[in-house]
Protein backbone atom coordinates (compact mmCIF):
# COMPACT_ATOMS: atom_id res chain seq x y z
CA UNK A 1 0.00 0.00 0.00
CA UNK A 2 1.78 3.33 -1.33
CA UNK A 3 0.23 6.99 -0.49
CA UNK A 4 1.17 8.07 -3.24
CA UNK A 5 0.74 7.91 -7.02
CA UNK A 6 3.67 5.95 -7.57
CA UNK A 7 6.15 3.90 -5.78
CA UNK A 8 10.10 5.39 -5.07
CA UNK A 9 8.44 8.80 -5.91
CA UNK A 10 11.88 10.23 -5.72
CA UNK A 11 12.76 8.32 -8.84
CA UNK A 12 12.09 8.88 -12.11
CA UNK A 13 8.49 7.47 -13.40
CA UNK A 14 10.14 5.01 -15.42
CA UNK A 15 11.75 3.40 -12.84
CA UNK A 16 8.94 3.67 -10.46
CA UNK A 17 6.82 1.68 -13.00
CA UNK A 18 10.06 -1.15 -14.14
CA UNK A 19 9.86 -1.25 -9.67
CA UNK A 20 6.40 -1.75 -9.97
CA UNK A 21 6.90 -4.39 -12.64
CA UNK A 22 9.71 -6.40 -10.61
CA UNK A 23 7.50 -6.60 -7.64
CA UNK A 24 4.41 -7.84 -9.58
CA UNK A 25 6.18 -10.30 -10.94
CA UNK A 26 7.39 -11.60 -7.69
CA UNK A 27 3.37 -11.78 -6.98
CA UNK A 28 3.40 -8.75 -4.77
CA UNK A 29 -0.05 -6.68 -5.13
CA UNK A 30 0.40 -2.95 -5.28
CA UNK A 31 -2.46 -0.52 -4.59
CA UNK A 32 -1.07 3.39 -5.09
CA UNK A 33 -2.93 6.04 -3.68
CA UNK A 34 -3.73 4.63 -0.89
CA UNK A 35 -5.52 6.74 1.60
CA UNK A 36 -7.92 5.99 4.96
CA UNK A 37 -5.45 2.81 5.91
CA UNK A 38 -6.79 0.90 8.76
CA UNK A 39 -5.76 -2.34 10.05
CA UNK A 40 -7.80 -4.81 11.45
CA UNK A 41 -7.50 -9.01 13.41
CA UNK A 42 -8.55 -11.43 10.79
CA UNK A 43 -8.34 -15.53 10.92
CA UNK A 44 -5.83 -15.58 8.01
CA UNK A 45 -3.48 -12.81 9.78
CA UNK A 46 -4.44 -8.69 8.95
CA UNK A 47 -7.06 -7.34 6.84
CA UNK A 48 -6.12 -4.02 5.38
CA UNK A 49 -8.77 -2.06 4.72
CA UNK A 50 -7.72 1.18 2.20
CA UNK A 51 -9.36 4.02 0.19
CA UNK A 52 -7.75 3.88 -3.71
CA UNK A 53 -9.07 4.69 -6.54
CA UNK A 54 -9.12 1.48 -7.91
CA UNK A 55 -8.96 -2.04 -6.83
CA UNK A 56 -10.95 -4.01 -3.67
CA UNK A 57 -11.33 -1.89 -0.10
CA UNK A 58 -9.75 -4.68 1.60
CA UNK A 59 -6.53 -6.80 1.53
CA UNK A 60 -5.73 -9.81 3.62
CA UNK A 61 -2.23 -10.60 4.78
CA UNK A 62 -0.06 -12.64 7.45
CA UNK A 63 1.87 -9.64 8.47
CA UNK A 64 2.05 -5.93 8.45
CA UNK A 65 5.14 -3.75 7.74
CA UNK A 66 4.50 -0.11 8.27
CA UNK A 67 7.17 2.57 6.93
CA UNK A 68 6.06 6.24 7.76
CA UNK A 69 9.79 7.46 7.24
CA UNK A 70 12.68 8.19 9.79
CA UNK A 71 13.30 10.99 12.40
CA UNK A 72 16.76 11.55 14.22
CA UNK A 73 16.76 10.53 18.28
CA UNK A 74 18.06 14.08 19.10
CA UNK A 75 15.26 15.17 21.56
CA UNK A 76 17.36 13.88 24.70
CA UNK A 77 20.98 14.96 23.67
CA UNK A 78 20.45 18.47 25.41
CA UNK A 79 21.18 20.39 22.26
CA UNK A 80 19.60 23.21 23.11
CA UNK A 81 21.23 23.75 26.75
CA UNK A 82 24.42 23.37 24.65
CA UNK A 83 22.96 26.06 21.64
CA UNK A 84 22.93 23.40 19.18
CA UNK A 85 20.33 24.52 16.31
CA UNK A 86 18.24 21.98 14.64
CA UNK A 87 15.69 22.14 12.07
CA UNK A 88 12.06 21.49 12.31
CA UNK A 89 12.31 17.56 12.29
CA UNK A 90 15.37 17.39 15.17
CA UNK A 91 18.39 17.13 12.39
CA UNK A 92 20.88 19.14 13.46
CA UNK A 93 22.02 21.81 11.04
CA UNK A 94 25.78 21.92 9.72
CA UNK A 95 27.76 23.69 7.28
CA UNK A 96 29.41 22.25 4.42
CA UNK A 97 32.33 21.02 6.43
CA UNK A 98 29.65 19.21 9.56
CA UNK A 99 30.24 21.66 11.71
CA UNK A 100 27.15 22.77 13.94
CA UNK A 101 26.17 26.33 15.00
CA UNK A 102 28.34 25.78 18.05
CA UNK A 103 32.07 26.10 17.54
CA UNK A 104 33.80 22.80 18.54
CA UNK A 105 31.03 20.61 17.84
CA UNK A 106 30.36 18.62 15.09
CA UNK A 107 27.47 16.12 13.64
CA UNK A 108 28.03 13.25 11.63
CA UNK A 109 25.81 10.86 10.43
CA UNK A 110 21.96 10.11 10.50
CA UNK A 111 21.46 12.93 13.22
CA UNK A 112 22.72 15.30 10.19
CA UNK A 113 19.82 14.72 7.32
CA UNK A 114 22.55 14.96 4.60
CA UNK A 115 22.72 11.05 3.48
CA UNK A 116 21.29 9.06 5.87
CA UNK A 117 23.26 5.96 4.51
CA UNK A 118 26.20 3.95 5.74
CA UNK A 119 28.51 4.95 3.14
CA UNK A 120 27.62 8.99 3.96
CA UNK A 121 27.90 8.59 7.19
CA UNK A 122 31.26 7.32 6.70
CA UNK A 123 32.14 9.90 4.41
CA UNK A 124 31.23 12.37 7.17
CA UNK A 125 33.70 11.16 9.32
CA UNK A 126 36.11 11.48 5.87
CA UNK A 127 35.40 14.94 5.84
CA UNK A 128 35.60 16.10 9.39
CA UNK A 129 38.54 13.77 9.59
CA UNK A 130 40.49 15.52 6.71
CA UNK A 131 39.83 18.87 8.05
CA UNK A 132 40.18 18.77 11.76
CA UNK A 133 43.20 16.47 11.63
CA UNK A 134 44.80 15.87 8.55
CA UNK A 135 44.72 19.91 7.24
CA UNK A 136 43.09 19.41 4.61
CA UNK A 137 39.61 21.43 2.84
CA UNK A 138 36.67 18.87 2.05
CA UNK A 139 33.17 19.55 2.35
CA UNK A 140 29.63 17.97 1.72
CA UNK A 141 29.48 19.76 -1.51
CA UNK A 142 32.21 17.29 -3.16
CA UNK A 143 30.27 14.15 -2.52
CA UNK A 144 28.06 12.71 -5.48
CA UNK A 145 24.71 11.39 -4.14
CA UNK A 146 24.51 7.82 -4.80
CA UNK A 147 22.57 5.06 -3.73
CA UNK A 148 21.07 1.42 -4.11
CA UNK A 149 17.61 0.19 -3.60
CA UNK A 150 18.26 -3.53 -2.49
CA UNK A 151 15.16 -5.26 -4.34
CA UNK A 152 16.08 -8.30 -7.16
CA UNK A 153 17.31 -7.08 -9.40
CA UNK A 154 18.81 -4.36 -7.31
CA UNK A 155 18.93 -0.44 -8.35
CA UNK A 156 21.52 1.66 -8.41
CA UNK A 157 21.21 5.31 -8.71
CA UNK A 158 23.72 8.15 -8.90
CA UNK A 159 23.70 12.04 -9.71
CA UNK A 160 20.42 13.31 -10.08
CA UNK A 161 17.14 12.01 -12.19
CA UNK A 162 16.06 12.68 -15.74
CA UNK A 163 13.66 14.91 -14.32
CA UNK A 164 15.73 16.84 -12.18
CA UNK A 165 17.62 17.82 -15.43
CA UNK A 166 15.10 18.46 -17.61
CA UNK A 167 13.90 20.85 -15.14
CA UNK A 168 17.21 22.33 -14.73
CA UNK A 169 16.15 23.51 -18.95
CA UNK A 170 19.59 22.75 -19.84
CA UNK A 171 20.12 20.70 -23.28
CA UNK A 172 20.48 17.24 -22.24
CA UNK A 173 21.99 13.84 -23.74
CA UNK A 174 19.99 11.08 -22.68
CA UNK A 175 20.80 7.23 -23.40
CA UNK A 176 18.24 4.17 -22.27
CA UNK A 177 18.86 0.88 -22.84
CA UNK A 178 16.78 -2.48 -21.66
CA UNK A 179 18.56 -5.08 -19.38
CA UNK A 180 17.09 -7.36 -22.38
CA UNK A 181 19.98 -6.39 -24.24
CA UNK A 182 22.45 -7.19 -21.94
CA UNK A 183 24.55 -10.48 -22.77
CA UNK A 184 25.10 -11.17 -18.55
CA UNK A 185 21.69 -10.51 -17.97
CA UNK A 186 20.31 -12.34 -20.64
CA UNK A 187 22.99 -15.63 -19.40
CA UNK A 188 21.86 -15.29 -15.66
CA UNK A 189 17.87 -15.31 -16.87
CA UNK A 190 17.47 -12.03 -15.21
CA UNK A 191 16.56 -9.15 -17.99
CA UNK A 192 14.75 -7.02 -15.74
CA UNK A 193 14.74 -3.44 -15.99
CA UNK A 194 17.34 -1.17 -17.82
CA UNK A 195 20.01 1.37 -17.65
CA UNK A 196 19.88 5.07 -18.46
CA UNK A 197 22.21 7.92 -18.44
CA UNK A 198 21.56 11.41 -18.49
CA UNK A 199 24.32 14.05 -20.22
CA UNK A 200 24.70 17.77 -20.18
CA UNK A 201 24.82 18.50 -23.98
CA UNK A 202 27.04 21.37 -23.60
CA UNK A 203 29.55 20.55 -21.13
CA UNK A 204 29.33 16.43 -22.18
CA UNK A 205 29.01 15.87 -17.99
CA UNK A 206 27.44 13.11 -16.45
CA UNK A 207 24.48 14.60 -14.56
CA UNK A 208 22.71 11.03 -13.40
CA UNK A 209 22.53 7.37 -13.65
CA UNK A 210 20.49 4.19 -12.94
CA UNK A 211 20.99 0.80 -13.86
CA UNK A 212 17.74 -0.93 -12.76
CA UNK A 213 18.82 -5.04 -13.61
CA UNK A 214 21.33 -7.19 -12.52
CA UNK A 215 24.30 -5.93 -10.86
CA UNK A 216 23.18 -2.50 -11.44
CA UNK A 217 24.32 -1.82 -7.54
CA UNK A 218 28.02 -2.75 -8.54
CA UNK A 219 27.98 -1.50 -12.56
CA UNK A 220 27.09 2.12 -11.40
CA UNK A 221 30.00 2.40 -9.72
CA UNK A 222 31.91 3.20 -13.13
CA UNK A 223 29.78 5.80 -14.16
CA UNK A 224 29.89 7.42 -10.09
CA UNK A 225 33.68 7.25 -10.67
CA UNK A 226 33.43 9.67 -14.18
CA UNK A 227 31.25 11.61 -12.12
CA UNK A 228 33.66 12.03 -9.53
CA UNK A 229 36.58 12.66 -11.71
CA UNK A 230 34.66 15.32 -13.37
CA UNK A 231 35.67 13.69 -16.82
CA UNK A 232 33.43 14.16 -19.61
CA UNK A 233 31.38 10.99 -20.81
CA UNK A 234 33.06 10.51 -23.91
CA UNK A 235 36.19 9.10 -21.63
CA UNK A 236 33.99 6.50 -20.90
CA UNK A 237 32.44 5.59 -24.09
CA UNK A 238 35.92 4.49 -24.93
CA UNK A 239 36.72 2.48 -22.52
CA UNK A 240 37.11 -1.17 -23.04
CA UNK A 241 34.68 -3.27 -20.19
CA UNK A 242 35.39 -6.54 -19.06
CA UNK A 243 33.26 -9.18 -21.27
CA UNK A 244 30.87 -10.36 -20.36
CA UNK A 245 29.78 -7.86 -17.58
CA UNK A 246 26.85 -5.72 -16.97
CA UNK A 247 29.04 -2.55 -16.79
CA UNK A 248 30.72 -3.54 -20.81
CA UNK A 249 26.80 -2.49 -22.12
CA UNK A 250 27.78 1.29 -20.55
CA UNK A 251 29.99 2.48 -23.46
CA UNK A 252 27.60 1.03 -26.16
CA UNK A 253 25.15 2.93 -24.24
CA UNK A 254 26.74 6.40 -24.57
CA UNK A 255 27.26 5.63 -27.96
CA UNK A 256 23.44 6.19 -28.64
CA UNK A 257 22.59 8.89 -26.56
CA UNK A 258 19.71 11.44 -28.25
CA UNK A 259 19.60 15.11 -27.63
CA UNK A 260 16.34 16.30 -25.49
CA UNK A 261 15.02 19.43 -24.26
Amino acid sequence: MEKAPRLIAREDEDVSLAVEDVLKAEGIAIRTQATCISLAPHDQGVAVSVDCTHGPPETVGTHVLLAVGRRPNTDDLGLDRAGVATDARGYIIVDESLATSVPGIWALGDCNGRGAFTHTAYNDFEIVAANLVDGARRELRERVPAYALYIDPPLGRVGVTEAQARASGRPLLIGKRPMSRVGRAIEKGETQGFMKVVVDAETRSILGAAILGSGGDEAIHGVLDIINARLPYDVLQRAVPIHPTVSELIPTLLGEMQQVR
